[in-house]
């Protein structure tokens, strides 16, 4: 049987600083000071949201080891926990792709880590086979047309949804990131919580087109647009004057997430990837 449409929600967990490259070089401790315990604190407002549906949290592992109950409370709560690097920066080299890995391997062990989604949503070819030697299932770390999934070795890759306006794309490599070659290119990442923050009547209007089409859109949020930290967005206020395309991530989408939860069936993407995985192994 066809897996259902759902929604494939999921959280691209990470702290407030994240968004600046202004932070990835500096000393784990600084960073932890920088979060001022906003990571641990948001959870538990994120995960009442939710309520009963379940999403899938990809988690930056620097986050595990300053608040270790972090993952544990995802877990418990029945959500899919996922991994989106140790340290939240650039992973476009096999060196750095495999030092992270190395970093994060006991606590992904602990919680049966399946799922990837590169930094960025930006990443490189061969990641996929160190993802196939760290026992992983599948990635989330390219943006295609919605229904889009890719057997790269024995790993799935299920994109972040974007809506084609000029037919599919011929080619699926990576990296297929937020660039203006994508939109030349007529895909709208709708998926992106840019355009959540830009156009959130549009994204929802598309989802709901998409799911009566029968497919299941995979699109992400970040907790400081659900839960906002103190002084937002100020504290990022020489990186948007530098960078205005960040501003859309710092617009809450607390009121969007609540929509999607009321109005659509929703699952951890693990879930949809097994049975996808079920269906391909049976024809």
């Amino acid at each position: 049987m066809t897996p259902s449409p759902r929604l494939l929600l999921t959280i691209d967990y990470e702290s407030w600083y994240a968004l600046s490259r202004r932070y990835d070089n500096l000393e784990s401790d600084k960073r932890h000071a920088l979060d001022k315990s906003f990571a641990r604190d948001a959870i538990d407002p994120i995960l009442e949201k939710l309520k009963d549906s379940k999403a899938t949290f990809y988690m930056v592992g620097e986050l595990v080891e300053w608040y270790p109950d972090l993952p544990q409370k995802i877990f418990d709560a029945g959500h899919e926990v996922g991994f989106h690097c140790q340290v939240h920066r650039p992973l476009t080299t096999v060196e750095d792709i495999k030092h992270d890995l190395e970093r994060s391997a006991g606590w992904r062990r602990k919680f049966n880590v399946r799922g990837y989604r590169a930094p960025m949503i930006r990443t490189i070819e061969d990641l996929y086979p160190l993802l196939e030697q760290n026992d992983f299932t599948y990635s989330s770390s390219l943006y295609a047309p919605t229904g889009t999934k890719i057997q790269k070795n024995n790993i799935w890759e299920f994109p972040v949804s974007t809506y084609p306006l000029f037919g599919h794309p011929d080619t699926l490599l990576a990296s297929r990131h937020m660039s203006m070659e994508l939109l030349i290119g007529g895909e709208f990442p709708y998926a992106s919580s840019m355009m959540s923050g830009l156009f959130p009547r549009a994204v929802f209007k598309i989802i709901e087109r998409e799911l009566k089409k029968g497919l299941s859109p995979i699109i992400f949020l970040h907790p400081y647009e659900i839960i906002r930290p103190e002084n937002w967005p100020k504290r990022l206020a020489k990186d948007i004057a530098a960078h205005p395309l960040l501003y859309p991530f710092t617009l809450s989408k607390s009121s969007f997430m609540d929509d999607l939860i009321r109005s659509f069936p929703i699952s951890p993407v693990l879930d949809f990837v097994n049975e996808n995985i079920h269906e391909h192994s049976k024809s």
